[in-house]
């Protein structure tokens, strides 16, 4: 009988946290996202902000916004995340550098406020029907497609990035 409640215990225990292992998993690398793309802000100088490779491309400003507007709009529409005004910021680097912290945090508390059971969950999107779990990576890999664009920016601009933080 103890071998039996012993068991039960650690299965409903198990169950829990393979629940909760998406958000966890996704909060870690999230965390680690946030901090690898403030230090590629942080190592391009101010006043190449408005740097962009060519006509077609957005400025590495604009690439920094486009990613705070995906992030805000995603936790938003699909986590319940509070909307906030991403600044066209310029040069700013300091105001720069609050603002993508500030996004990526409001998407983690959203997330962190996410029963896991949420996640299977179908929604509508412009791409067709998505699970939220969907959406979840999704937020993920937009921010890493763009910083990708980011580390390309300086290195044309003779800047070394910083070493990849992954997991």
């Amino acid at each position: 009988m103890k071998k039996l409640l012993a068991f039960t215990i650690l299965f409903i225990a198990a169950k829990g946290l393979a629940q909760n292992e998406p958000v966890s998993a996704f909060l870690e690398k999230w965390e680690n996202s946030k901090n690898y793309l403030v230090q590629m802000v942080d190592a391009m100088p101010a006043d190449a902000f408005s740097y962009k490779p060519s006509e077609r491309q957005m400025t590495f400003s604009k690439q920094l916004q486009h990613i705070q507007q995906n992030m805000v709009w995603l936790g938003s529409e699909y986590f319940h995340a509070d909307k906030i005004e991403i600044a066209d910021l310029e040069s700013d680097k300091k105001l720069t550098i609050e603002s993508i912290k500030k996004s990526f945090d409001i998407v983690a508390q959203a997330i962190k406020n996410t029963n896991p059971e949420e996640l299977k969950e179908t929604v509508k999107f412009f791409a067709g029907p998505k699970t939220k779990l969907q959406i979840l990576n999704l937020l993920q890999d937009h921010v890493t497609h763009h910083r990708g664009q980011l580390i390309v920016y300086l290195n044309l601009n003779n800047i070394e990035p910083p070493r990849y933080v992954g997991w």
